[in-house]
């Protein structure tokens, strides 16, 4: 009802029309790998930061979680020449 500026306190997370969420809980694995192919595409190649402001996930378990989900998804090795292009 509130909609994308919805001022509620971030405590009434039944309430609010958004809340934040761990990485993996409020975009999929698969929008996140899509978000770290296109930092490659465009040059970046360095730090991911991770963020910790989900209020139904203790810190510990939501930065565990967040890793594995980035950790699942990260592409670590540089590509081979394209020999059949």
């Amino acid at each position: 009802m509130y909609g994308l500026t919805d001022m509620q306190p971030y405590g009434n997370v039944a309430t609010r029309a958004w809340t934040f969420r761990t990485v993996g809980y409020g975009h999929s694995p698969y929008v996140w790998a899509d978000i770290i192919s296109q930092l490659i595409i465009n040059g970046y190649d360095y730090v991911l930061s991770i963020e910790h402001e989900d209020p139904i996930m203790s810190v510990e378990e939501g930065f565990q979680k967040a890793c594995q989900t980035l950790k699942s998804v990260n592409i670590y090795d540089k590509p081979a020449d394209m020999w059949w292009a």
